[in-house]
């Protein structure tokens, strides 16, 4: 079954924006990230211009824990009747709203400052339905893709590769300016690791978190 991906790009801060991808397989839906909560309506709006609504969203899969990318997991669980998935090592980052949970020690001024403006609510708040790690097969969805577990961003950043070959990536590449690595980093060896992973797997588009979809051989040159 061919898959149809809608890319759903809201601003986030000052120089960037985010991305959520809307996988359709048929008359069902998969949601990859969920965006900021300011840009709920905005969301909301794009999915039901894809057909998207309560009864066919078929699950919400996080891609890691920050709130950029879980802001509205909540909010489109309770709304679309669907489950939350992710990782376990990032799942005390949404039930806690501290994104800075389980990452290593940042300076105090940064803990604070993530901890004034980069929070969830306690209302955005919540625990995963489904904690999924390396080799997860989601084809019982119809989705012919799998779990990659990709550390280095965060200790529980995934992956989901199809067989196709597309990739969503989450925060381990950007393509804000050209494709490369994240510059934010909870352990550059495990981000160092998770970026040799991929090069040996087929991998042929990637679907970052930030910035726009790229070809795997564009970072791969980049590279050289």
């Amino acid at each position: 079954m061919t898959l149809e991906i809608n890319i759903i790009t809201t601003p986030f801060v000052f120089i960037t924006s985010v991305n959520c991808y809307l996988v359709r397989i048929g008359d069902r839906f998969i949601l990859i990230d969920t965006g900021v909560t300011s840009k709920r309506s905005v969301i909301e709006q794009e999915l039901e211009r894809a057909g998207c609504h309560p009864g066919n969203l078929m699950l919400i899969v996080l891609t890691h824990g920050d709130f950029d990318h879980c802001g509205n997991a909540a909010y489109l669980r309770k709304k679309f009747g669907t489950r939350i998935v992710m990782h376990k090592d990032d799942s005390g980052m949404v039930e806690r709203g501290d994104m800075l949970w389980n990452r290593n020690k940042q300076n105090i001024l940064i803990r604070i400052f993530f901890r004034l403006f980069f929070k969830l609510r306690k209302a955005d708040r919540f625990k995963p339905d489904l904690c999924i790690d390396e080799g997860y097969d989601f084809s019982g969805y119809g989705f012919d893709a799998r779990v990659l577990d990709i550390p280095g961003h965060s200790k529980g950043s995934i992956g989901i590769l199809t067989a196709s070959g597309d990739l969503f990536c989450g925060d381990l590449l950007v393509n804000t300016d050209k494709p490369e690595k994240n510059t934010l980093v909870d352990d550059s060896v495990e981000l160092d690791a998770s970026v040799e992973k991929l090069k040996t797997l087929k991998i042929k588009t990637v679907y970052p978190g930030h910035g726009k979809p790229f070809q795997m051989e564009q970072f791969r040159e980049n590279k050289r």
